[in-house]
């Protein structure tokens, strides 16, 4: 596997991620979370951001508005429903249980970042249900 495929592979992962921290914070027109990712160095294609919005909203996790652009067509900007950010909250609580665990394989780990030594792993979110809107 060489290197270009590794990131990509990787950042396939954790695009959905990314994508529902954006917009989190505030909505956004797509144009807007490709240049926000590309400024993270996280580089995609206009297609799959696309798809990825489609589907998110499809499943409930996100909404949109149009709003009248005073340069061209309206523009269609997305934001998240009660539902995504439920969804956010149980992948950024799995973020944090898969960073702490890689951080441990990697040398130079701050001790705070590591989990104790006697803690017990805690059950996968996995196992917990998110209801749509």
């Amino acid at each position: 596997m060489n290197e270009e495929n590794i990131r990509t592979q990787m950042r396939k992962g954790i695009l959905e991620f990314c994508v529902l921290l954006l917009l989190s914070r505030e909505r956004a027109y797509p144009s807007d979370i490709l240049n926000r990712l590309k400024e993270a160095r996280l580089i995609v294609v206009e297609g799959t951001l696309y798809a990825l919005l489609n589907r998110l909203r499809k499943e409930g996790y996100l909404t949109y508005e149009w709003e009248e652009s005073r340069m061209g067509p309206p523009r269609k900007y997305y934001m998240m429903t009660p539902s995504g950010m439920a969804l956010l909250e149980v992948m950024r609580s799995e973020w944090m249980q898969i960073a702490q665990s890689i951080a441990c394989f990697l040398p130079d780990t701050p001790a705070h970042i590591l989990p104790p030594a006697d803690s017990t792993p805690e059950p996968a979110a996995s196992a917990i249900s998110i209801e749509k809107e």
